[in-house]
C-alpha cells in the first residue's frame, strides 16, 4: 500500500507557509570556524616564532651522541640532551665572528663568554667593525638594519664568490628573535663612531641606539639572553654548555691565525693539527700504540688530517668555520681520494681474494677536513650537511703522493687486512664447512657408502680417485668388499694448492667444497680429540691415483690440503693410499705383480729365461681390467698403505714441498736429490724409484723425500732446457721422431703429433705436443733465431706473438735443411737412449755442433727454479767457437734476435736494454718502425697507443690519431700529436714515453747439465765453455767410433772380396755341407765373424760395462761365447756377386774405406768440428739467401704467360725523411740496474761497500781524476763494485752535454751534406797485466744495431767490432774476461742507406738522469 502522506516536519513547514507564519532562524554551530580564522596572514616575525623548526631546527629537547667538550675529560663523544634550536642561534653568532676573519685578515681574536647562571652569552671579535652610517634607502643605521630587520644580509650577490658561512640573511636575526634581550655593539674606524643598540622581547621592541665618537681598535660584540621558555628550558644546563664549549674549540682550530678566549681564558689550540689531537687523546690502535695522524696543508683553502677508525667511518669537518656534523660532499671528496689509493694497496695485499668495496675501506677511516668553499649550499638552515657539487667549490684538494704514502702506513691498511682475514674466515666457515648428514645432495658423481653419516661412519672409507676411469676401476673392486663401508668420488685433475691459494680460489673451487661436504668437515676445526672424529661422515680418506709421478703429485696436494686446514687429522692415521702393480710378469698361468721398479729389476737379474716371460707395464689405473680390480680389492692388506704421522719432521716436509716461503729450502732439497742421483750414476748404482720405500706403512716425511721429490725433479726436467741441446723433453721427442721418419715431404702438424706420441711414448695431451711442434717452426722476430722445423702455412706472426697460428689440421711442416747439419747423424751412435715401457725412445740429449740454447734462448718455470736466456747471434757463437778451438778466450756477446731492427745496449753485466725504433717526421708526427723484442704489434696497439689516444679519467689523451701501415713481418705506426705534446714527449724521451724500451737480463740462466743436475750460470761465456768441453769430448768419441767403424767395414769388404775370389778359383767349396761344418771351415780358413756386427756389439758391451758392474760383464762375455761366429754377411750374398766385376767393386770400396780411415786418423777432433761448422755456415748462407728471395713478393703470371713482379707498397716502409731518435741509456738506468742486481743477489755487503766506495769516489775525484778509478778497476774482483767504479769513470770521462735543440729548431735547420758527426771519446782498457788506460779512440759503446737481411755481417774476423756497434774503424786486440771497454757516449746508428739516407740526430740533455722525466 503506497503512502502519500508527507513527513510531519515537512508538513508543518508547508502548513506555516499557508498560514503566513515566519520560519525561525537555524541555530549557529559554536565549533564551526570562520573563514577569517581558517585563513590567516602572519608577519615574518610571527611566522618564525610560530614555526621555529623551519628556521632553527627543533625547539624540543633531543638526545644524541655528539662530540662535546667536558671540562675534566676534554673532547668526549657521549649522549647529550640539548635543544637544537638553541645550539643553532648560538652557532650563527659564532660563525659570524669567524666570517669576519675572511673580510679582515688582520683580525686576531675572538672572545666567547657563557654565563649560565645569568643566562647571558656574548661573542666579541676584533675584526673590521660594521659601518656606522645611515642606509640611504632604508633610512636606518647599518647595524640596526643587519641585526634588527629580517631578510637583510651582505651575502645576496651570488656573482660575488665568498667563503663565509652566512648566506640567506636569517642567522643573527634568528638569535635576536629567540632572545629576551639582544645587544649589538660595534666600532668602525672609517666612520670613527661606535654603535650600540638593544632589542627586547623577541625583537618585538627596539631600544634607542647610541652613537658616540670613537678612536681606537675596531670590534664587534654581540650579547644576548636566549628566551629559554621558547626552548622549554629553565637554565643553560651542563650539556648545552658543553656543546657550546666544543664550538668555541672548533673555531679555535678551524680559523687560522685567531686566538680564541672562552670565559676569559685562552683556549690551548693554535692550529687545526692541535685541534685534531683533542679527539685522539688516549686513543690507541689494535696493538695498543697511539694512533698515527697523517696531516697535510694542501693549499690555503684545504687542510686535511687522517687516521684510523675503529667505529666505522668518522668525519669532523668544517666549511667556512661551520661545523658540518653530518659531513657532505666536501668530506666525500677527500675521503674518496684516499679510498681509491688505499684500495689499490689492499688489492695487492689481499691474498684471500675477498672483494673489498670502497665503503668498506671508508669504514676504517677517520678524516678531519677544514676547508673554505665559495658560496656553499646546505640541505637546511641548520647547515649540518654541505650539498654543493665539487665542481663549484672554487678550489681543489689534490692530496700529495707523500700524504697517500703516509696514509698507507698509518694503520688503516693493516686494519682493513685484519677485517679481510676475519671476513674470509667467516665466509669459509659458512661455505666450506659441512654438517654430518646421512645423505648428501648436489654431488652427482659421488657413490656414497651406505653407512656414511650414520652410527658406523667412523669405520667408513672414502676413496678419492684420479678421474672417472679410476672411479670405474674402484667401483668394480667394491663388488668384492661391499658398498656399506666404502664410498668413491672422482677428482678432476689436480687439486688446488690451498696453502698459497686466495680466499676466492678456495670459495670457488668445486672439488674442495665437494670433498669437505662429503667428509662432513668443519673448516679449520681442531680434531685432536678422537671423539671429534665421530662428527665426520667418513673415518678415513683413501687416495687412489696412477703409479706415475703425476699421481704422486696428486697425493701430495691432497695431503697438503688436509695438513693446511686440519693438521690434527694426520695424527689419527686419517689418510691412506691404494697402490696397484706397476709391472706384471706373466709366464703361462703364472703371474707375478711388482710394485716397484727395483723390485722388478732384482727379480729379472736372477731369471735364467727372462725372454719367456711377458712383461706388461701399468702406469695408469686405466690399464687394469675389472677382473684385476677385483683381485686388488680382495687383498686389501697388500694394496692399502696407511700414512703414519712420525712427528714434527712430517710437518716440516709437507711445508717444504708446498709453501712459497720455502723456495730456497726447496732448491736445496732438489739439489741434494740431484747430487745423490749423480753419485749413483758415477758408481753405477740403480736409479732411485718413487716406490722404493716400505710398502706396509709410510710416513709423510718419506713420501715427500722419496716419492714427491721425483715429481718435483721431473717437473723441472719438463720445464727447464738442457745445456747440451737447449731442448726440453717434449721438443726432444719431436726432433727424435722427425729424425726417425726422415720425411722428404711436408707432413701435417696434427699427423706428426700422432707419430711423436707413438714413437716416443709421449704421455701428455696432444694439444700441448702440437703447440710444441708449432713453436719449433716459428721464425718471426722474437721467436727462434734458427727454427729446426720449416713452417708451411700460418704458424703465427709478430702481430700476436705466435698466438695467431692456424689449426694444426691445416698447417704442414718438415725438418729444416740445417737440422741434420746442426745435429749430425753420426753422433746419434754416441748417445744414450731412454727406455719407456720397454720401448727405446729419444736420447737423454742430442749433441749439436753449436750451443742451441744460446741460439734460440730459453724460457721455463719449474719447481724452485726458473730459467730465462735471451737469443744470441749464430755467427758470433760460431766465431767464438773458432776462437776457443784456436786456444783463445771467447768474447762477450750481446743478445741478438733475427730480423730485429732495434738496438740492444748493455747496462751492466748481464743487464741489457732493448729499444725499438722511432723517428720524427715533422713537428706533429712521429713514426714507430720497430718495437722492443717480444712486444707484439697488436698488444702494443691495445695497451699503449689506444690509452694514449682515448685518455683516462686521470690522464689526458697524449696523441690525436695514429695510422697503421705494418705487415706480418714489419712494424710501422704513424702517430699524430700536437706540437706542444710532441715537444714535451721529446724532452722526456720518446722511447720512454711510448714504452719502446724493455730490459733483458741473463740473471736466471738455469740449465740441466749433461749428467742431469741443475746448474746456474753467471755468464754466457760459462755456458759456452761448458758446452765446448763436452762437445770436444764427443768429437774425440766420434773420431774413435768412426775409426772403428771404418776399420770394421774395411775388414768386411776384404772378407767378402776374398770369399768371392776363392769361390771363383774353386779353393772354397760350400755346396752340400752341413751348416756347422761350413762355419767351422770358414773359421779355420781365417774368415772373420761379421766385423761390423762384432764391432757394434763390442760398443754396446762397453756401454753396458759402464752401466753395469763387473759381475754382469762376465756374464755377458759368457753369453757372447755361446752364440758363435756370424758368417751371414758372406753366405747371404746373392749369386750374381760371384763375378769379377763385383769383386773389383768390393776391392775399390775397401780401398776407399781405408783411404777415408787414413784421412780420419790425420785429423784432430778440432778439425772435425771445424769441418762441421764450415758446412753448417755454408748451408746457413744458402738458407738465408733463399729466405731473402722468398721475402720478395712472388711473380704473378699474366694471360700471355709473361710475369710481372708485384712490388711492396712504400707506405709499409719507414719514411726516408724522418729523423731517427737515438735511444737514451742514462746513468740512472745503469744505477737502477746495479741496484736491482745487488738486491736480487742479496749482496748487502757489496751494496754497503758500493755506497762507501761512491762516497770515497765523490771525495777524491777532484784531486785524483780518473787515475784512481782505473787503479780500482785493476785491483777489485767484485763485479758489482767494478760496475759502480766504471759508471763513475764514464761520468768523469764524458764531455759536457750540449744544449738540446728543440724540435722546431731541428726541423727548421737546412739539411747538411752527408757527413757523419762523430766525437772522439776516451776508451778505458784495463787488464790484469797492466792498469793503464789506452789512448782515446773512436769506439762505440756495448751496443748492437740489428742488421737488415741484405746487410748481414757474414764474416767473423772482427767479432768485437760487431758486438760493440758494427761501426768500428779499428781492429780491436784480443781481450780477456776482466777487460772493460765501455763508453757512456751514444753511437750514431743510422738506418740502412736504402731506407733513410740522411744524418741521424742524437738528442742531448743537460743531465743523463731520469729525474726530469
Amino acid at each position: 500500500m503506497l503512502c502519500l502522506t508527507p513527513p510531519p516536519p515537512l508538513f508543518d513547514f508547508i502548513q506555516s507557509l499557508f498560514d503566513n507564519k515566519v520560519v525561525g532562524k537555524t541555530k549557529k554551530d559554536p565549533n564551526r570556524l570562520s573563514v577569517e580564522r581558517i585563513y590567516q596572514k602572519k608577519t615574518q616575525l610571527e611566522h618564525i616564532l610560530l614555526r621555529p623548526d623551519t628556521y632553527i631546527g627543533s625547539v624540543e629537547p633531543v638526545t644524541q651522541q655528539l662530540w662535546v667538550y667536558d671540562e675534566n675529560v676534554g673532547m668526549n663523544c657521549r649522549d647529550v640532551t640539548f635543544v637544537p634550536g638553541l645550539y643553532k642561534i648560538f652557532d650563527e653568532i659564532l660563525v659570524n665572528a669567524a666570517d669576519n676573519k675572511q673580510r679582515d685578515k688582520t683580525m686576531s681574536c675572538i672572545k666567547v663568554n657563557i654565563d649560565a647562571e645569568n643566562n647571558s652569552i656574548s661573542v666579541w671579535n676584533n675584526g673590521k667593525g660594521i659601518p656606522v652610517v645611515e642606509h640611504k634607502v632604508e633610512k636606518v643605521y647599518v647595524p640596526a638594519l643587519i641585526f634588527g630587520q629580517l631578510l637583510t644580509s651582505s651575502n645576496y650577490d651570488d656573482d660575488q664568490k665568498k667563503v663565509t658561512g652566512g648566506r640567506n640573511g636569517y642567522g643573527a636575526k634568528l638569535c635576536n628573535i629567540f632572545s629576551n634581550k639582544f645587544t649589538v655593539e660595534t666600532a668602525c674606524k672609517e666612520s670613527k663612531k661606535t654603535f650600540k643598540q638593544t632589542w627586547y622581547d623577541n625583537m618585538g621592541r627596539a631600544g634607542e641606539h647610541k652613537i658616540r665618537s670613537f678612536e681606537g681598535d675596531e670590534f664587534t660584540c654581540i650579547t644576548f639572553q636566549p628566551d629559554l621558555s621558547k626552548f622549554k628550558m629553565q637554565t643553560l644546563d651542563k650539556d648545552t654548555v658543553a656543546i657550546m664549549t666544543r664550538r668555541a674549540y672548533d673555531i679555535a682550530g678551524a680559523t687560522k691565525g685567531v686566538r680564541v678566549f672562552l670565559n676569559g681564558k685562552r683556549l690551548p689550540v693554535t692550529s687545526f693539527r692541535n685541534y685534531v689531537d683533542l679527539y685522539l687523546k688516549d686513543k690507541v690502535d689494535e696493538l695498543g700504540s697511539p694512533l698515527i695522524v697523517v696531516h697535510e696543508v694542501v693549499n690555503e683553502r684545504w687542510e686535511v688530517c687522517l687516521t684510523m677508525s675503529e667505529k666505522g667511518f668518522q668525519q669532523v669537518s668544517f666549511v667556512n668555520s661551520i661545523a658540518t656534523t653530518k659531513g657532505g660532499r666536501h668530506a666525500d671528496y677527500v675521503a674518496d681520494q684516499v679510498t681509491s689509493k688505499i684500495i689499490e694497496v689492499v688489492k695487492r695485499k689481499n691474498k684471500a681474494g675477498v672483494i673489498v668495496k670502497p665503503f668498506q675501506v671508508k669504514n676504517h677511516m677517520w678524516i678531519f677536513v677544514n676547508c673554505l668553499i665559495e658560496n656553499p649550499t646546505f640541505d637546511s638552515q641548520t647547515k649540518e650537511n654541505m650539498t654543493l657539487q665539487q665542481k663549484n667549490f672554487g678550489s681543489t684538494c689534490p692530496l700529495s703522493d707523500k700524504f697517500i704514502k703516509q696514509a698507507n702506513s698509518c694503520g688503516i691498511v693493516e686494519s682493513i687486512m685484519n677485517w679481510v682475514k676475519f671476513k674470509a674466515q667467516t665466509q669459509l666457515n659458512k661455505k666450506c664447512s659441512a654438517v654430518k648428514h646421512t645423505k648428501i645432495k648436489g654431488v652427482p658423481k659421488l657413490d656414497d657408502a651406505n653407512d656414511a653419516g650414520g652410527k658406523n661412519s667412523n669405520g667408513c672409507t672414502l676413496i678419492l680417485t684420479e678421474g672417472d676411469s679410476a672411479k670405474t676401476l674402484a667401483v668394480s673392486g667394491l663388488g668384492v668388499v661391499g658398498r656399506d663401508r666404502y664410498g668413491v668420488f672422482p677428482l678432476r685433475g689436480k687439486m688446488l694448492n690451498v696453502r698459497e691459494a686466495s680466499h676466492k680460489q678456495i670459495m670457488d673451487n668445486a672439488e674442495i667444497n665437494n670433498v669437505i661436504k662429503i667428509m662432513g668437515l668443519q673448516y679449520k676445526k681442531n680434531y685432536s680429540d678422537p671423539e671429534s672424529l665421530k662428527s665426520l661422515r667418513y673415518g678415513k680418506l683413501m687416495i687412489m691415483t696412477d703409479q706415475d709421478l703425476d699421481g704422486s703429485h696428486i697425493k701430495g696436494l691432497l695431503i697438503n690440503f688436509i695438513h693446511h686446514n686440519w693438521p690434527s687429522l694426520l695424527r689419527h692415521n686419517f689418510l691412506e693410499e691404494f697402490i696397484t702393480p706397476i709391472i706384471k710378469a706373466t709366464n703361462k698361468k703364472q703371474e707375478l705383480p711388482f710394485y716397484s721398479i727395483p723390485e722388478f729389476n732384482e727379480w729379472k737379474d736372477v731369471q735364467p729365461n727372462i725372454k719367456s716371460w711377458k712383461i706388461k707395464y701399468y702406469k695408469g689405473l686405466g690399464t687394469s681390467t675389472s677382473k684385476e680390480a677385483k683381485e686388488y680389492f680382495s687383498d686389501m692388506q697388500r694394496h692399502r698403505i696407511p700414512f703414519k704421522y712420525a712427528g714434527p719432521a712430517d710437518d716440516e716436509a709437507i711445508t717444504l714441498a708446498f709453501s712459497k716461503k720455502k723456495i730456497e729450502e726447496r732448491k736445496e732439497w732438489l739439489t741434494s736429490f740431484m747430487v745423490n742421483r749423480r753419485q749413483r750414476r758415477e758408481h753405477n748404482l740403480p736409479e732411485p724409484s718413487h716406490t722404493t720405500f716400505c710398502l706396509f706403512s709410510l710416513s709423510y716425511n718419506d713420501f715427500v723425500n722419496k716419492e714427491l721429490v721425483m715429481f718435483s725433479n721431473s717437473d723441472n726436467e719438463r720445464s727447464l732446457p738442457c745445456l747440451v741441446d737447449g731442448l726440453k723433453p717434449g721438443q726432444r721427442k719431436v726432433l727424435y721422431c722427425c729424425f726417425k721418419r726422415n720425411d722428404k715431404r711436408e707432413v701435417k702438424v696434427a699427423q706428426l703429433a700422432g707419430s711423436v706420441a707413438e714413437m716416443s711414448a709421449y704421455h701428455h695431451g696432444e694439444v700441448s705436443l702440437m703447440m710444441t711442434i708449432i713453436g719449433l717452426a716459428q721464425n718471426f722476430v722474437g721467436s727462434n733465431n734458427l727454427n729446426l722445423l720449416q713452417p708451411q702455412g700460418q704458424f703465427g706472426t709478430r702481430l700476436h706473438g705466435g698466438k695467431d697460428s692456424a689449426s694444426p689440421r691445416y698447417i704442414f711442416t718438415m725438418l729444416s735443411p740445417l737440422a741434420r747439419l746442426l745435429f749430425p747423424s753420426v753422433d746419434d751412435n754416441l748417445l744414450k737412449y731412454n727406455y719407456d715401457d720397454n720401448q727405446r725412445v729419444e736420447p737423454e740429449w742430442y749433441i749439436p755442433i753449436i750451443p742451441t740454447v744460446l741460439v734460440n734462448g730459453a724460457d721455463g718455470i719449474g719447481t724452485g727454479w726458473a730459467s730465462r736466456i735471451p737469443n744470441f747471434d749464430i755467427r758470433e757463437i760460431v766465431s767464438n767457437l773458432h776462437r776457443m778451438l784456436n786456444g783463445e778466450e771467447p768474447l762477450p756477446m750481446l743478445p741478438s734476435y733475427k730480423g730485429f731492427k732495434g738496438t740492444i745496449d748493455q747496462l751492466m753485466t748481464n743487464q741489457y736494454m732493448n729499444s725499438g725504433e722511432v723517428a720524427i717526421i715533422d713537428s706533429t708526427t712521429i713514426e714507430i718502425s720497430e718495437l722492443p723484442v717480444k712486444t707484439w704489434t697488436q698488444t702494443y696497439k691495445e695497451n699503449v697507443l689506444e690509452p694514449m689516444l682515448n685518455g683516462t679519467e686521470k690522464v689526458q689523451a697524449l696523441i690525436t690519431d695514429y695510422k697503421e701501415y705494418h705487415t706480418d713481418t714489419t712494424v710501422r705506426f704513424v702517430v699524430k700529436m700536437t706540437e706542444e705534446r710532441l715537444m714535451e714527449a721529446e724532452a722526456a724521451g720518446l722511447h720512454k714515453v711510448f714504452k719502446l724500451q724493455q730490459s733483458l737480463t741473463c740473471n736466471s740462466m738455469v740449465l740441466f747439465d749433461h749428467v742431469g743436475s741443475l746448474k746456474k750460470y753467471e755468464f754466457v761465456q760459462d755456458v759456452l765453455k761448458d758446452f765446448f768441453d763436452l762437445r770436444m769430448k764427443y768429437y774425440v768419441l766420434r773420431k774413435d767410433w768412426l775409426a772403428g767403424m771404418l776399420g770394421a767395414e774395411s775388414a768386411k769388404l776384404t772378407n767378402q772380396a776374398r770369399f768371392i775370389l776363392e769361390k771363383i778359383q774353386g779353393t772354397l767349396v760350400i755346396e752340400n755341407k752341413p751348416k756347422k761344418q761350413l762355419i767351422l771351415m770358414l773359421t779355420e780358413m781365417g774368415y772373420d765373424s761379421d766385423p761390423v756386427k762384432a764391432w757394434k756389439e763390442a760398443q754396446e758391451k762397453d756401454k753396458t760395462v759402464e752401466e753395469m758392474g763387473d759381475d754382469d760383464d762376465e756374464e755377458e762375455v759368457k753369453d757372447e761365447a755361446t752364440t758363435g761366429p756370424d758368417y751371414n754377411y758372406l753366405l747371404n750374398m746373392p749369386m750374381w756377386y760371384l763375378t769379377k766385376e763385383k769383386k773389383e767393386e768390393l776391392c775399390k770400396q775397401r780401398d776407399a774405406k781405408m783411404t777415408e780411415l787414413n784421412t780420419l786418423e790425420k785429423k784432430s777432433p778440432a778439425d772435425l768440428w771445424k769441418e762441421d761448422l764450415a758446412a753448417f755456415t755454408e748451408e746457413l748462407e744458402r738458407v738465408e739467401e733463399k729466405d731473402r728471395q722468398n721475402a720478395n713478393m712472388p711473380v704473378v703470371k699474366g694471360k700471355a704467360g709473361r710475369g710481372k713482379v708485384v712490388k711492396v707498397k712504400q707506405e709499409t716502409m719507414p719514411t726516408p725523411q724522418g729523423r731517427r731518435v737515438i735511444p737514451r741509456i742514462t746513468s740512472t738506468m745503469k744505477a737502477e740496474a746495479t741496484r736491482k742486481a745487488v738486491v736480487k743477489k742479496g749482496k748487502k755487503a757489496s751494496a754497503s761497500s758500493g755506497n762507501f766506495l761512491s762516497l770515497i769516489c765523490s771525495s777524491v775525484s777532484f784531486y785524483f781524476g780518473s787515475y784512481l778509478y782505473i787503479y780500482m778497476l785493476y785491483i777489485l774482483d767484485d763485479v758489482i763494485l767494478r760496475g759502480i767504479i766504471l759508471n763513475r769513470l764514464l761520468t768523469l770521462s764524458s764531455p759536457p752535454d750540449a744544449k738540446q735543440p728543440s724540435i722546431m729548431e731541428a726541423l727548421s735547420k737546412p739539411k747538411p751534406a752527408s757527413k757523419t758527426a762523430t766525437k772522439k771519446i776516451p776508451s778505458f782498457d784495463s787488464s790484469d797485466s797492466a792498469g793503464s788506460s789506452s789512448a782515446p779512440s773512436k769506439a762505440a759503446p756495448a751496443k748492437r744495431k740489428a742488421q737488415d737481411s741484405d746487410d748481414s755481417d757474414r764474416s767473423s774476423d772482427d767479432l768485437m767490432s760487431r758486438i760493440k756497434g758494427r761501426k768500428s774503424t779499428f781492429k780491436m786486440k784480443a781481450w780477456d774476461d776482466e777487460t772493460f771497454q765501455m763508453s757512456d757516449e751514444e753511437a750514431v746508428a743510422p738506418r740502412s742507406k736504402a731506407v733513410r739516407p740522411k744524418k741521424p740526430v742524437a738528442y742531448k740533455f743537460d743531465s743523463d738522469s731520469d729525474e726530469d722525466f
